[in-house]
């Protein structure tokens, strides 16, 4: 590879960064990727590929292949195949050494996992390493350990599969999700099909390279990419015994249409507006640290993403003050650089998305603050945005937005706060910032939220069920709640 110029990053009147980006040539990626069925890479029937693209700088990374409803049944066939012959007869210890064994080649292959997620989905290189990869491994080591304690999970009941796990998962966390949905279907003695989200499916792909080094046997994980049509036949074929999937409340809302009158189970975790409530009795700089963690630094890109603030009057302006001020520092540029704090979109549908509803905030009268920072002319990129003086009938506030765009608002007293922050369709995840456990306790009794952090955000563990309420999705995912999807009681 070229060497770049050892260029300089200029942000907050005269303070500099030396560029210190992370290399990827140590990385693998093929020029063309087919579908993992089987234990074996297939072409797809009708021979259609598609381009991944790096979305911080719009280059070719690879072609993928798109799979058909044909290739999706022969992926369920192979996975059924396995299921009955292999897998559910399998003890759970011995299911439990092939999934301890894939948690273990993750975090041995953890800097290009890392690499490959920043390059496909555009996130900073920070947070794949730190946050994106580890998980993914602990979910699998998680699991790993449940495989053969089911009876204590679920004592005194008899505990079986479910069968054909058909799984759907989105581009923001494309590891992470995948680790979610395979690790305790594997767990359980379930087999799957799973399709990653057409625009970051390299890591999927990568994953289906590792689990051939693992061992596990032939069929019990298949791997299909695509488009829509892709996924809506995962969904339809009628061998497949459960549906997971992550993604827009729209798309969910066609599954449950899809599968009613079925007898498919069903998990979806859905879309997301979380409030962040900040009281003027909260340590008020590392409530601000944690308002722009929990949208600003994953570039809004997760349904749990923080996107709606709640300042009370009496802090209301020293709050923002410190929000202007925080944002003007974060460095937006090349993912791959380790002092990026905000990456690229994800892709250019994305980003118009985004850009309409920055439209809409403006025309709805609200006041746009934009951090004063350039960006690259090559790619998909959008300034950390705050709203001020937004109302609850406004778009920004109601709807999710999906990119780094906080929108605040102003309360006095606990009742209102409280019913201004169940004011959505959504209820996923909610932030409480105050000095005050009662008031903590309390407001996690009355909020409709299936995640509250308490003077914290974005703090996962595989240990946690997550998930949401309302328009946010039905089931749990992670901990010993995430194992249930995935049983039937005998």
């Amino acid at each position: 590879m070229a060497k770049k110029k050892n260029k300089k990053l200029e942000f907050n009147k005269g303070w500099t960064y030396s560029e210190a980006p992370e290399s990827s040539g140590h990385i693998d990626l093929k020029k063309k990727y087919d579908l993992f069925i089987g234990g074996k890479w297939v072409k797809p029937s009708k021979g259609k590929y598609f381009d991944s693209v790096n979305p911080a700088n719009e280059e070719k990374l690879s072609e993928v292949a798109h799979a058909s409803a044909q290739d999706v049944d022969l992926a369920v066939k192979a996975a059924r195949q396995a299921y009955d012959n292999v897998w559910s007869k399998m003890s759970g210890a011995e299911r439990g050494k092939y999934i301890y064994r894939i948690a273990r080649l993750i975090q041995e292959r953890a800097r290009e996992f890392s690499v490959i997620e920043s390059l496909d989905g555009g996130k900073p290189i920070r947070e794949s390493r730190d946050v994106d990869v580890p998980l993914a491994a602990n979910h699998f080591f998680y699991y790993a350990g449940w495989a053969d304690k089911l009876e204590y999970a679920f004592p005194n009941r008899k505990v079986g599969s479910v069968g054909v796990a058909g799984q759907v998962i989105p581009w923001n966390f494309p590891l992470l999700m995948a680790a979610w949905k395979i690790a305790p279907a594997l767990a359980t003695g379930n087999t799957i099909v799973i399709k990653p989200a057409e625009t970051t499916s390299l890591t999927a792909l990568k994953l289906a390279e590792l689990i051939q080094e693992s061992g596990l046997p032939e069929g019990v994980v298949n791997i299909v990419t695509g488009e829509g049509d892709t996924g809506a036949a995962i969904v339809n074929h009628p061998d497949v015994d459960k549906i997971a999937f992550t993604g827009s409340t729209g798309v969910g809302k066609i599954i449950q249409k899809a599968i009613a009158g079925t007898n498919k189970k069903v998990t979806l975790e859905l879309g997301g507006k979380a409030a962040n409530i900040i009281f003027e009795d909260a340590p008020i700089n590392q409530a601000v640290e944690g308002i722009i963690n929990g949208i600003f630094f994953n570039q809004g890109h997760v349904c749990c993403a923080g996107s709606r603030l709640f300042v009370q009057e009496s802090v209301y302006d020293e709050v923002v003050r410190k929000l202007k001020d925080r944002i003007e520092t974060l460095i937006v540029g090349d993912p791959m650089d380790k002092n990026t704090d905000i990456g690229a979109i994800n892709s250019k549908e994305q980003l118009n998305t985004i850009k309409k509803y920055l439209k809409w905030g403006k025309e709805d009268g609200a006041e746009m603050h934009q951090s004063s920072c350039s960006i690259p002319k090559k790619g998909y990129w959008c300034k950390p945005t705050l709203f001020l003086n937004t109302a609850q009938s406004h778009r920004i506030v109601q709807e999710e937005i999906f990119g780094p765009v906080l929108a605040v608002q102003t309360f006095r007293t606990v009742d209102e706060v409280i019913q201004k922050a169940n004011n959505t369709p959504y209820g996923l995840s909610a932030g409480v910032w105050t000095d005050k456990g009662s008031k903590i306790f309390n407001l996690t009794t009355k909020m409709r939220a299936g995640v509250v952090w308490a003077n914290t955000y974005n703090k996962f563990d595989p240990a946690s069920p997550f998930g949401g309420y309302k328009e946010s999705g039905i089931g749990r995912e992670g901990g010993l709640h995430g194992l249930l999807p995935y049983i039937n009681f005998n």
